[in-house]
């Protein structure tokens, strides 16, 4: 785990290594154990790195690593879980190793296949292969985007670099797309889910999950998608008990994988299902003299604090050692600003707070690798959303199940469950017909009304034309692919690497292991909600593991600060008044909205 940078310069002025440790200085928290720039001889491409140790701990893991008598340079970010495996078949084809790093492997892999070498990874990534030969900069991120590639171009060169802060660093010019700050104060969106290429900054791009770019020294560049998931070929011959049996051997294969390190490995402990179900996986992986570590937040005095479950997690297995933060109003106070600096982009809640203190706690125990368990939610159906999407297409195809369904969700959660309204029906029927609706009632309306929540009208009128960015499908699958590979998932994941990566520590996540998603999606929805039940099959695949009150618990909390109550500080109100009045002097508001506060923190904080 490290962070990576690089120009490729396509004008006569050359790259220097003093331009590549400017930009790997910024991010050396991605890489406390080493660094390295490397430029060609002709001085037109550059690459730099910063090293988190965590296989092959020796000088031959550094980067910028070379392969092949100098053709190929690599600056890597991330771990290939399947190296080892690779790495034999690569060696009964004869390639010849130096070290026991995956990023060696990584390279072998590539003289061989080229970009198809990305469909053999199962792996986070995101790195740049300098090719001398032919003279091209190939550079790839993995399939879910656990890991960031972000780049600048024009008419003169290509700059890349895990954060965005690195190509600042390099004397790219900050400017803010408006358009952005105007739909994250209507719309509340991070994430253009239609254009995930699109960062907070004007020609600040984010190369998408799943992609790889070819760049030449010409700045001709080459884009292309190598993996994505198929929702239509359902296996409707399984049983749930054979799909619960398969999921279960998936994950435990996918924790193995995860598992292998020259370095501590923990995990993070929320007590809810996910966590818990990489917590007691890793204690069927673990050898019996080696204790996990598990790491996690809790809140005093706060109804919504996962201590209980945690503690019925430690008392189900009882060799895990424990270690626990308590977040308060003071120590979020006191990270905002180190964690905004880290973000480079605005964030939704105080719950990355807490994410970040756990992390800290991980290193300050010289735990390097944390185990995690986002990711399923959003392919397995977790969330309370996915109950009117599901339901809302049942009533149209299946309304015997619809019925079934509806009355175990009344026995389960003690109400009714509410039908969508008439526009939550028109956009089941026909979400462009919607769309257009909404979109001529939108242009319409004067810039000053209170539909747009105060953006200051020259705001308004330059972007009230463009398109509501949020859509929701009305079909499950469908939805769910939206969470995990547009909306939802890509946010979290950029919270957790830079948390991670603030504190030099490494999260990895085995419920995104591509061939356990692929599975799932090609079952049928009634495995994921059933009987009311959200996320059913992995409780299914889980119940002989984990205590009966965290399999089947109806809530679902993880780390949830009480926000509410730390906003109404002294301190953070002031935070609120301070940042109200630098939008208003900005001309970014011309009205303040009192439900707006958090949202106003995180633009002031980004503005200049």
């Amino acid at each position: 785990m490290c962070g990576i940078s690089g120009v490729l310069n396509y004008s006569s002025e050359g790259v220097h290594v003093e331009q590549l440790k400017v930009m790997t200085d910024v991010i050396a928290h991605r890489g406390p154990d080493g660094e390295g720039q490397w430029v060609n001889k002709q001085k037109n491409v550059g690459l730099g790195h910063r090293r988190l140790s965590i296989i092959d701990l020796s000088s031959l893991g550094s980067q910028p690593m070379h392969y092949a008598n100098d053709r190929y340079t690599i600056t890597y970010n991330g771990e290939i879980y399947n190296y080892i495996e690779l790495r034999e078949l690569l060696e009964r084809k004869g390639y010849v190793f130096q070290s026991k790093t995956d990023t060696e492997v990584l390279l072998a892999l590539y003289d061989l296949k080229k970009e198809a070498c990305l469909q053999d990874l199962d792996g986070m990534f995101a790195f740049a292969i300098w090719d001398e030969e032919r003279q091209e900069l190939f550079c790839a991120r993995d399939r879910f985007g656990e890991k960031p590639f972000y780049f600048f171009k024009n008419q003169d060169k290509f700059v890349f670099a895990s954060e965005i802060k690195a190509l600042w660093a390099a004397g790219i010019k900050k400017s803010i797309d408006f358009q952005k700050v105007y739909e994250y104060i209507l719309y509340h969106t991070i994430q253009d889910h239609n254009h995930l290429d699109r960062t907070f900054y004007n020609e600040i791009y984010s190369l998408e999950p799943a992609h790889y770019l070819i760049v030449k020294p010409t700045g001709e560049l080459k884009k292309g998608k190598y993996w994505e998931i198929g929702i239509n070929s359902l296996n409707n011959s399984v049983s749930e008990d054979e799909a619960a049996f398969t999921l279960h051997e998936l994950l435990l294969k996918s924790i193995q994988n995860r598992l292998r390190s020259d370095v501590a490995v923990g995990s993070s402990l929320s007590g809810g299902l996910d966590s818990s179900t990489i917590v007691a996986l890793i204690n069927s992986c673990k050898r019996s003299s080696h204790n996990q570590s598990s790491f996690s937040a809790r809140f005093k005095n706060f109804s919504r604090d996962e201590g209980p479950y945690i503690k019925m997690m430690l008392d189900h297995y009882p060799s895990i050692e424990s270690h626990e933060v308590f977040p308060t109003e003071d120590s979020a106070i006191e990270n905002l600003d180190k964690i905004i600096f880290h973000q480079d982009e605005p964030f939704n809640s105080m719950s990355i707070s807490a994410q970040f203190e756990v992390m800290k706690l991980a290193r300050q125990n010289n735990v390097t690798v944390l185990l995690d368990g986002q990711g399923a939610d959003e392919y397995l159906a977790g969330y309370d959303m996915y109950y009117e999407t599901y339901y809302q297409s049942l009533k149209f195809q299946n309304k015997a199940l619809y019925q079934k369904e509806v009355n175990a969700y009344k026995e389960l959660k003690g109400k009714a469950f509410e039908e969508g309204s008439l526009k939550e029906v028109l956009k089941a029927k026909s979400e462009k017909v919607y769309q257009k609706i909404a979109h001529v009632r939108r242009r319409n309306i004067s810039p000053t009304n209170e539909y747009f929540l105060g953006i200051h009208p020259d705001i308004v009128n330059q972007y009230k034309e463009q398109k509501n960015p949020i859509y929701k499908p009305y079909n499950l699958k469908e939805h769910l692919l939206l969470s995990t590979t547009q909306k939802g998932l890509s946010e979290l994941l950029r919270y957790a690497d830079r948390n991670s990566m603030a504190n030099s520590v490494e999260v990895r996540l085995p419920f995104l292991d591509h061939k356990i998603v692929e599975y799932v999606f090609s079952l049928p929805n009634q495995f994921l909600i059933q009987n009311a039940w959200t996320k059913h099959l992995l409780r299914k695949a889980m119940e002989d593991k984990l205590p009966k009150d965290i399999t089947w618990r109806k809530d679902k909390i993880g780390y949830e600060p009480p926000q509410e109550r730390w906003m109404k500080s002294k301190m953070f109100k002031e935070r609120v008044g301070d940042s109200t009045q630098k939008l208003l002097d900005n001309k970014v508001i011309s009205k303040a909205n009192d439900h707006l506060s958090w949202q106003y923190i995180m633009l002031a904080s980004y503005i200049d």
